[in-house]
């Protein structure tokens, strides 16, 4: 899972797939989601996102399934 923010358009992109996007669906203003060639969902993205974030420095990750070994592991496990 991949998190990008583009400042000049005040989007975050949340890409969750592999493979490029076929299809954007629209799902509330602001709001539009990625699909594949199969219709999988592979990537969010949220518009104006300044607007609704607080700290768009901060990322709070609890109760992901992490991999041995994996940077997110690495650092957690020096908490």
């Amino acid at each position: 899972m991949k998190f990008y923010y583009d400042s000049e358009t005040d989007a975050l992109y949340i890409n969750i797939g592999e493979g490029p996007s076929v299809e954007t669906r629209e799902i509330l203003a602001g709001f539009n989601i990625d699909l594949d060639a199969s219709g999988a969902v592979i990537g969010f993205e949220f518009d104006h996102v300044s607007q609704l974030a607080k700290d768009l420095g901060a990322l709070d990750l609890e109760a992901l399934p992490l991999q041995p070994g994996s940077p997110a592991r690495r650092l957690s496990d020096a908490a």
